[in-house]
């Protein structure tokens, strides 16, 4: 399975492209950071978003993009922001047909720490650890997307089964093994 993960933001959006399976060991082939200028008008900024994982969503070919799901903060100004870059995230993948996962922040710690109350620096090691970097990865959005698509991969094919065993047995149909 490959994974495009996505951690959204206006001025950095994290993203990583990882493939494997779960229980194998995972690959990183890339990450980084989309970095726009606060200065930038709003559509300026959520194009290059859009047009950079576009790019990579053409260039790697990911069976799916895992999606950091936006959560409630206090500062709505920063909200907006990253919803906005969470729906071009999105956008990004249903134009070319390919199916969206979306994570919260402490499904994604503990999958990948195992405690969803983990701290950066938590998830930062074990990133580098489950992949076998040489280094943390670097800024923390970049970390923060290498674990998105962790976190996928390992339960993502879980809950795609568990989706399909549902939907046939609301179906009547025999459940898929």
């Amino acid at each position: 399975m490959r994974v495009l993960g996505v951690d959204p933001g206006l001025t950095r959006c994290g993203f990583a492209v990882v493939e494997g399976t779960a229980g194998r060991r995972l690959l990183a082939l890339e990450y980084g950071v989309v970095r726009t200028s606060p200065e930038a008008d709003i559509g300026t900024r959520l194009v290059r978003v859009a047009d950079h994982l576009g790019a990579q969503i053409e260039r790697f070919r990911p069976d799916v993009v895992a999606v950091e799901r936006v959560f409630s903060q206090h500062n709505v100004r920063t909200v907006m922001g990253t919803a906005q870059a969470s729906a071009v995230a999105i956008l990004a993948a249903a134009r070319l047909g390919l199916p969206v996962a979306l994570h919260t922040p402490s499904e994604v710690k503990a999958a990948v720490t195992g405690s969803g109350t983990a701290g950066k620096a938590q998830v930062a090691a074990m990133v580098t650890r489950v992949l076998g970097l040489a280094a943390a990865p670097k800024p923390a959005d970049a970390a923060d997307a290498l674990a998105l698509a962790i976190c996928h991969v390992w339960r993502g094919s879980a809950q795609a089964r568990l989706a399909a065993a549902a939907a046939a047995a609301r179906a009547g149909a025999a459940v898929p093994r």
